[in-house]
């Protein structure tokens, strides 16, 4: 099996499951960027679909503005919470939708300025 049909073969197991919450660690890091963005909707369509809450743990900002009803960025080690953003419109976009829009390319820059990052 491809990664992506491991990925959306797993989910299915863990829903089989049917656990309150999933934790979703990094689940597309060894995909290639088409096959992530694939899988991605396909999760958050079943997710949708399902009711189900999931945690998803990334460092892909798109990864979380695209995927998340909420994103919460963390400091390094030891981690403090440095903000939290409600994605409020964009909750009902799909991922692929999501990208964009305004509110996509704001809540990214406002997350890149969170992690302090000199590039």
């Amino acid at each position: 099996l491809s990664g992506g049909m491991r990925q959306r073969c797993a989910l299915i197991r863990t829903l089989a499951t049917q656990p309150e919450i999933l934790l979703l660690d990094e689940p597309f890091s060894a995909l290639d960027y088409q096959t992530r963005l694939a899988v991605s909707a396909d999760i958050w369509r079943i997710l949708r679909q399902e009711g189900k809450t999931a945690l998803l743990v990334t460092h892909d900002i798109a990864e979380a503005v695209s995927m998340s009803d909420r994103v919460i960025v963390l400091s390094r080690r030891p981690a403090v919470v440095k903000a939290e953003l409600d994605m409020g419109a964009l909750r009902p976009l799909p991922p692929m939708e999501r990208r964009d829009t305004p509110e996509f390319h704001r809540y990214f820059n406002t997350i890149w300025k969170e992690l302090d990052v000199h590039a």
